[in-house]
């Protein structure tokens, strides 16, 4: 006898549902939240199970017509972005930020590339060249420094002398320990600052509300179009630096403690707050709305927290830049 997955409730053979939780078994794919009590519900819904509320309908799509831009390997193929000065966030926050160059991956990382480095793949909604997701911003550090040992890098982050982040549970406070070593040559986040400074367009800033254009459907697999799933890496059209997805398909870790508010001031390289409870999500998802997927929306959750619409790409810093 099947179990819902969420409550464990036994269920009858072919039930769709759980008639307690309401959360969907089987074959149904959860893919968002109700947007009145916040209930799961899944592709096939047209009202919460919840309470009762109208499921907003989604236009579908030929998938068969989706074809990806570029052809991603096992590792991540990273772009060089050149430094530059730009206002971070709305103008109101008044954050002026000057950037060195740094590399950062064309694309989100892809369950491909996941799965080649840490030998399994987390996602729910899976498919090789689709973005990996259901991963915690621990698992994408730990990715970061596995792939930066495979390469013979130096790994960017421990947690005192322990670079092996594996060993330590997700829920610790001890990850509160963790820095990051901004001079090495391996594979780190984005700090949010570079993340949005990449989505923008670098030197070649262009004042769109997503990353590469003001229409979102040029660029990004959202809410309205992505038939409620993720979608392949580099489907839709890359920005000006030749980046793909940076609004929408997976929202993406970067490395800062989140805060509502940036802080006003000129920084270089910033790196964010030094301590906080959430770390900072860009770019929106697949599940979400336009204002959520452009360049300037900001977001945080917690450093164990995992959804099958988040996932994380990669930077690397240049050799010889001053820090």
């Amino acid at each position: 006898m099947p179990k819902c997955v969420k409550c464990t409730t036994p269920l009858p053979e072919g039930a769709n549902f759980c008639y307690k939780c309401g959360y969907p078994v089987g074959k149904v794919q959860v893919c968002r939240s109700c947007e009145n009590c916040g209930a799961s519900l899944s592709s096939i819904d047209k009202y919460c199970s919840q309470c009762g509320h109208s499921v907003r309908v989604v236009k579908s799509i030929d998938t068969k017509k989706i074809v990806p831009k570029i052809k991603t390997e096992n590792i991540p193929n990273c772009i060089e972005i050149q430094k530059g000065k730009f206002f971070m966030g709305h103008a109101s926050f008044q954050t002026s930020v000057l950037l060195l160059n740094y590399f950062i991956s064309d694309t989100p990382i892809t369950q491909r590339q996941y799965s080649y480095v840490m030998g399994q793949d987390p996602s729910k909604l899976k498919g090789a060249d689709r973005p990996v997701e259901n991963v915690s911003w621990c698992d994408a550090l730990i990715y970061c420094n596995t792939l930066s040992s495979m390469q013979s890098l130096t790994p960017c982050y421990s947690i005192g002398s322990v670079i092996d982040l594996a060993t330590f549970d997700q829920t610790s406070p001890i990850w509160k320990r963790v820095t990051c070593n901004f001079t090495a040559d391996g594979y780190r986040l984005p700090s949010e600052a570079e993340w949005e400074f990449a989505a923008r367009g670098g030197t070649n800033e262009n004042p769109f509300h997503y990353s590469g254009s003001n229409n979102i459907e040029d660029v990004a697999w959202y809410g309205e179009n992505s038939s409620i799933t993720s979608h392949p890496v580099a489907t839709k059209e890359p920005n000006s630096l030749g980046l793909y997805d940076m609004s929408g398909n997976v929202a993406e870790w970067c490395w800062d403690y989140f805060n509502p508010d940036l802080p006003s001031g000129t920084f270089t390289n910033p790196h964010g707050p030094a301590i906080g409870n959430q770390h900072v999500k860009r770019g929106g998802s697949w599940l979400d709305d336009k204002e959520q997927c452009t360049v300037l929306f900001r977001s945080g959750s917690t450093q164990n927290a995992k959804s099958s619409s988040l996932g994380f790409r990669v930077c690397r810093t240049v050799l010889g830049e001053n820090i």
